[in-house]
């Protein structure tokens, strides 16, 4: 927003030196053009007069010769033409007695008014000398248009220099103008920022920035202490139900293995298969809890090894994988960051694992990989087992969506509500080779974080 503002506030800056100076700079060549003509033009005027006296009234040509040292000294060239268009009178510079005066001369002995010619820099006029229709010579009067070649360059870069001044105050002032508008949308930008990374207690100020802006921060506020309500109330909750439910489902545990001690063979049976009931029944609400959380979780993220996560995790399975004649690996030779959530990683590799276990028989393996890329960084659980339908697929990652391996249908949905929290994403595909690969894409910075959650 403020590099928007700044952008706008220049471009009008210049749009308005444009439209003043570019105008003025063309209005004061012309005016400097139009005196300089007009000058040429006074001065030839004045030596015809002075030639005058000389040619039509036959006084002595003091004037006129004082008339043309005078134009010698300002460094104008001129001279003085008699009736039959021989020279009279001429500079020591005979600029206006070559061939340009001599055809400007011809045209003023025609009858013209008065004449005048470019010849290179310099520009010449001829005016008659005497009364109009019976001249009795021709007065020229040259000057060089060089020094007002130089004023009007002078304009011109002072007007430049003008413009590049006015135009740095006014980057200057945009950039001042475009931080101070956005500057209290940063801050509010900040602190949701803060509130999405999981720092429920943060607030945005009220007390700073144009009316709007407060409006807004407070309608964050309010809705910020709603949400923490929210997840305060939902945390709460799940303590409660955790503590209600596991407290009895545990003494109903003890009490059927103390009778199971004591009973015949028959009873024993019969309480053997209540106890895998009861610690199927325990797992189903460990898994509903541990879904619960995640759905209600905001995780404070922070950068974590997501190959050394995935080689630790391969290392605590291994046992049980040995024990199923599974080969479990890793492969990932080099450094992946990833911007979790702390035990977010390892608590969905757990869940893939623990399904991928489920799900491979004896002899099969499974192998998990990390490749870092610009954007994110992509998590690969291969397995080689029987894999998933397409519609398993589309169903895994509900609750008691998949449970063809005799699990609760639960670990899909934890890992799928676990990277919906993180902002990452995961899904399932079919193994070309036979199974089924789960995709882990985890963000590796807090721009990528946010950019994904939006």
């Amino acid at each position: 927003m403020s590099r928007r503002i700044a952008l706008v506030t220049v471009g009008l800056v210049v749009a308005l030196l444009l439209l003043a100076v570019v105008p003025l700079g063309f209005s004061l060549t012309s005016n400097e053009r139009s005196d300089f003509e007009y000058g040429v033009m006074s001065e030839a005027d004045q030596l015809a007069a002075r030639a005058e006296e000389y040619l039509a009234d036959h006084d002595p040509r003091t004037a006129m010769d004082d008339a043309l040292g005078k134009a010698a000294t300002r460094g104008d060239c001129a001279a003085v033409y008699a009736k039959d268009l021989h020279v009279v009178a001429v500079t020591q510079c005979t600029k206006a007695a070559d061939k340009t005066g001599a055809e400007l001369a011809a045209q003023i002995q025609a009858g013209a008014d008065q004449a005048s010619a470019r010849d290179g820099e310099w520009l010449l006029v001829a005016v008659p000398v005497g009364d109009d229709g019976n001249a009795a010579g021709v007065a020229i009067l040259a000057r060089n248009a060089d020094p007002m070649n130089d004023r009007i360059t002078a304009v011109w870069a002072w007007l430049a220099a003008t413009d590049l001044a006015v135009l740095a105050a006014g980057v200057l002032f945009a950039l001042w103008l475009g931080r101070w508008v956005a500057r209290p949308l940063t801050v509010l930008g900040a602190s949701a920022a803060h509130f999405g990374d999981g720092a429920l207690e943060t607030r945005a100020p009220t007390t700073t920035g144009p009316n709007e802006v407060r409006e807004l921060s407070a309608a964050f506020n309010r809705m910020a202490e709603r949400i923490q309500s929210l997840v305060g109330s939902h945390r709460e909750w799940v303590a409660d139900v955790s503590h209600q439910l596991r407290t009895p489902l545990t003494a109903l545990r003890l009490r059927v293995d103390v009778l199971a001690e004591d009973a015949d063979a028959e009873s024993a049976e019969e309480l053997a298969g209540l106890q895998l009931e009861l610690a199927r029944l325990g797992s189903l609400v460990d898994g509903l809890l541990t879904v619960a959380r995640a759905e209600t979780s905001v995780p404070r993220p922070e950068t974590v090894r997501a190959d050394e996560i995935a080689t630790d995790r391969v290392a605590a399975w291994d046992p049980v994988a040995r024990e199923r004649g599974v080969k479990l690996e890793a492969h990932c030779p080099y450094p992946a960051r990833a911007w979790l959530g702390p035990g977010d990683l390892e608590q969905m590799l757990d869940n893939l694992i623990a399904n991928a276990l489920d799900a491979v028989p004896e002899g099969g393996g499974i192998e998990i990989t990390a490749t870092a890329t610009d954007e994110h960084i992509e998590m690969r659980v291969v397995d080689n087992g029987p894999g998933m339908s397409a519609q398993a697929r589309a169903n895994a990652f509900r609750r008691f969506g998949q449970s063809s391996t005799g699990g609760n249908g639960l670990g899909l949905a934890i890992v799928h509500r676990i990277a919906a929290a993180n902002a990452a994403e995961v899904t399932l595909h079919e193994t070309p080779a036979g199974g089924l690969t789960a995709i882990l894409r985890l963000p590796t910075s807090r721009t990528e974080r946010q950019t994904a959650a939006s």
